[in-house]
């Protein structure tokens, strides 16, 4: 009953695909697929699918492009997709411009436009791998910089009633690779548009690892400069999800006590960590599954990448669940020698 009735409303506006296939849909490239998939392009489109009666009974998730996702298997429900892109500017004064991004848009491609136009502020973010929605649920950030620092507002759909609204970056409750679309507000609201506040006298921000010096091997200073030795580090550390399936950093890096990490030190002088507030210090995720011996180790379908240990690779044919097999193999591990919990930045699916 459910299939036919939402195929007889769908038809009349769209096109739904049945039984669909996710494996170009996620980043790991694992082998799913949805009951249902459907593509919307517009807020109006958005809009009247939320409120259709039949959508609102059945079990649905919204996607971006699928790059902080682990599917564990089908998806017995309607998986949602935004093909709402492009950029507009709304604003503008002589210090800062307003560009509103469609939730559908690539991620780089907004930043490659903002470079383009010599916008400051995101261009430490080039060449991460989503959409741009995606980036304002997750807080992306890369050498120093997140995305809630030039997040001027969100609009969004409650999926529940499908009323719009415009949350603030501080309705917002970023945090580390955090926001309030990740807790409270979970599968809740759907993001149609992004707007950045960026800045037209953009100032380096060179603070964070080894970018000041490559940087100072450049001829150029300037954002685009700032771009391409970014995607230059990113493409050196970092697998391409065309040719190795992997979702990027796999876990976010604990914050632990001052004690514990003084403590830590003892038996491992050489552990980095990094002042986040008083009496908490930061400790890279990547040095600590280096440090149990799983960078580089390869187990049949899985992996974890030898240049970066934060990021599980798909070697094969790997299922969902043997992905997240070998990350609870590593937490495990991490947890007994350091009596740290490394926390998966993916979400699971399923």
């Amino acid at each position: 009953m459910y299939a036919r009735n939402i195929n007889t409303y769908i038809l009349s506006i769209m096109k739904i695909e049945e039984n669909y296939s996710l494996e170009k849909h996620n980043t790991f490239h694992v082998q799913v697929a949805a009951k249902h998939f459907m593509e919307y392009d517009s807020e109006e489109e958005l809009s009247r699918i939320l409120r259709d009666e039949y959508f609102m009974e059945c079990q649905k998730l919204h996607i971006g492009a699928g790059s902080n996702l682990l599917f564990l298997d089908d998806y017995n429900g309607i998986i949602l997709h935004s093909l709402i892109g492009g950029a507009e500017q709304l604003k503008s004064d002589d210090t800062n411009v307003y560009l509103q991004v469609g939730a559908g848009m690539a991620w780089d491609a907004c930043v490659a436009y903002a470079v383009s136009n010599n916008w400051g502020g995101i261009e430490n973010l080039s060449n991460i791998p989503g959409e741009t929605g995606a980036a304002a649920v997750q807080n992306i950030g890369a050498y120093g910089v997140e995305i809630k620092d030039v997040i001027a507002s969100v609009t969004a759909y409650e999926v529940k009633t499908g009323n719009k609204k415009i949350f603030t970056a501080t309705e917002c409750k970023y945090g580390y690779r955090d926001s309030i679309f990740k807790n409270e507000l979970l599968d809740q609201y759907i993001i149609t548009h992004v707007t950045l506040k960026l800045t037209k006298q953009p100032v380096l921000n060179l603070s964070y690892g080894n970018l000041s010096e490559v940087m100072c091997a450049e001829k150029e200073q300037n954002i685009q400069t700032v771009r391409d030795v970014v995607i230059k580090i990113r493409a050196e550390k970092l697998p391409n999800t065309d040719e190795l399936g992997n979702a990027g950093s796999f876990f976010t890096n604990p914050i632990i006590s001052k004690p514990h990490y003084e403590a830590i030190q003892k038996d491992y002088p050489a552990i980095p960590g990094y002042e986040v507030a008083d009496n908490k210090i930061k400790v890279p995720a990547a040095w600590l599954i280096e440090a149990i011996g799983f960078k580089g180790k390869s187990f049949d379908t899985v992996g974890v990448y030898d240049k970066q240990a934060l990021v599980i690779v798909n070697l094969g044919d790997a299922s969902g669940t043997e992905i997240a097999m070998l990350a609870e193999s590593i937490r495990t591990k991490v947890l007994q020698q350091f009596e740290i919990e490394v926390n998966p930045e993916v979400r699971y699916v399923g």
